[in-house]
């Protein structure tokens, strides 16, 4: 009997591989949490502590556990296919590729991680138009990166796992170093809501601010279901057997199938299978939701112990006020190198949103014409998809829309829809491709259920009141 109800032949049944140990696996979860910490971590939490002080921190954590489980659901359809779950949802219905098309390219294409960059590196180079010749020098460097290496794969985990490594550390020990103990006894009773004389909501907040943050608690929007991707090209369960995305001048890059294939539902594979259900949860737990929360904590307790009270402003002025307040208690070149650190981080933000989205539309834009056996060169789809984007980024900040805050929550709030969606859209899909052992267990169907209604809340009434 197939591992999947929609059973094929056995001529393309194969076992399912044997899973690494726990800590060889660490990898795939870099890439997802590199695209988090220019977006929530960095900008959109710190951004509400500055304002409104460290008792919306509930959101924080509620956000990044649901995405943990948004994460982890599409990893299991792909362990068990070693195919994207786009590829899956194309099986279901031809009109949900058309979705995760718009839904990912209207949102993504936002140049607002390059506008943020280099609004923070223009306070340094010092010449003219210096801030629009950055932000339009820093998408097209980061088309170029992404066309070299040999395999997409392997040049955005090392990317990542790099900048995670340099700036992580850096922002920790400023905190520990610039921080008050009441400072964390605060962030501690903001995880359960509670803030100075109100609960959950502070008085006056804009609610798409706030859904903004909620939804980049993590990576945001359809870019969660690119680590369908990553645990594919990393070999992960049946991706061992997937093909994967080469580098535009690379002679690796043919037409490859994009579909997977299953394994046989044995006693020998189902106890492989709850080996690998446990690999992928602790690398994801491991990296992506404990790095990424501590991350969330750790900005947030920063810029209120820095700045709140202030009046910081629109936009970013309150990095520049954060960056201030250290060069007074520390020294400028403390200051100095925390806006770097934050600038490397918006960059590999936006590097990474462009290789995951661009992943994303390529695939769904070739499974309009999907049959099954039938091959496509998804590197030619993927720099179409990525030069594509580039192009129109630039085209939007030459035409005026640059201010790097509103264009974030603007996307935010995008992404927040797309996200919403997402939850009962993966529920169906492992129901419906999965045998009952495969399926997630209740706690984890009340989890979607509960975030898809968190969601639908939050949109609806952002839509009512959109103040950023």
């Amino acid at each position: 009997m197939s591992a999947l109800k929609n059973k094929r032949s056995s001529s393309h049944s194969k076992n399912l591989p044997t899973p690494p140990g726990m800590f060889s696996t660490l990898g795939p979860s870099f890439i997802l949490l590199g695209l988090a910490l220019g977006s929530g971590e960095l900008i959109m939490w710190p951004y509400l502590a500055a304002n409104y002080g460290l008792g919306i921190l509930w959101g924080g954590l509620l956000g990044i556990t649901f995405q943990f489980v948004l994460n982890t659901e599409t990893m299991r359809y792909t362990l068990a296919w070693g195919e994207s779950v786009f590829v899956g949802f194309r099986k279901l219905s031809i009109l949900i590729p058309l979705w995760y098309i718009i839904s990912t390219f209207i949102p993504w294409s936002l140049p607002g991680f390059s506008s943020a960059a280099s609004q923070i590196l223009s306070n340094y180079l010092k010449f003219p138009h210096a801030e629009t010749i950055i932000a339009v020098s820093l998408l097209l460097f980061t088309g170029i990166i992404l066309s070299a290496g040999k395999f997409l794969y392997n040049t955005m985990e090392f990317l990542q796992r790099s900048i995670i490594m340099i700036g992580l550390p850096f922002v920790i020990i400023l905190a520990a170093v610039l921080t008050k103990r009441t400072d964390w006894i605060e962030a501690a009773w903001g995880l359960v809501g509670r803030g100075e004389g109100w609960w959950f909501f502070p008085p006056g907040i804009a609610i798409a601010s706030f859904l903004g943050a909620f939804a980049y608690s993590g990576a945001g929007g359809n870019l969660n279901l690119a680590q369908s991707y990553y645990i594919k090209e990393k070999g992960w369960g049946m991706g061992k057997f997937a093909g994967k995305i080469s580098s535009l001048f690379s002679k690796n890059a043919k037409p490859v199938l994009i579909e997977g294939h299953t394994f046989t539902d044995t006693p020998a594979n189902y106890k492989k299978w709850q080996s690998w259900w446990r690999v992928v949860n602790f690398e994801h737990a491991m990296v992506f939701y404990l790095l990424g929360f501590i991350t969330i904590v750790v900005m947030a307790v920063l810029a209120k112990s820095l700045v709140y009270g202030q009046g910081v402003g629109s936009g970013l002025s309150f990095l520049h006020a954060e960056s201030t307040a250290i060069a007074s208690r520390a020294t400028p070149i403390v200051a100095t190198f925390f806006l770097l650190v934050a600038a490397l981080m918006l960059f590999s933000t936006q590097m990474g949103i462009l290789e995951s989205s661009s992943r994303i539309i390529s695939e769904n834009v070739l499974l309009l014409f999907y049959k099954r056996g039938r091959k496509f060169n998804l590197s030619l789809g993927f720099y179409m998809a990525l030069w594509a984007q580039i192009l129109l980024g630039i085209c939007i900040y030459l035409s005026g829309f640059r201010e790097p805050r509103f264009l974030l929550t603007l996307g935010a709030v995008l992404n927040a829809t797309a996200m919403m969606v997402s939850f009962p859209l993966l529920f169906w899909l492992n129901k419906k491709k999965l045998l009952k052992n495969y399926q997630p267990n209740l706690i984890r169907k009340l989890f979607m259920l509960l975030a898809f209604l968190f969601f639908v809340g939050f949109v609806v009434v952002t839509l009512q009141d959109f103040r950023i």
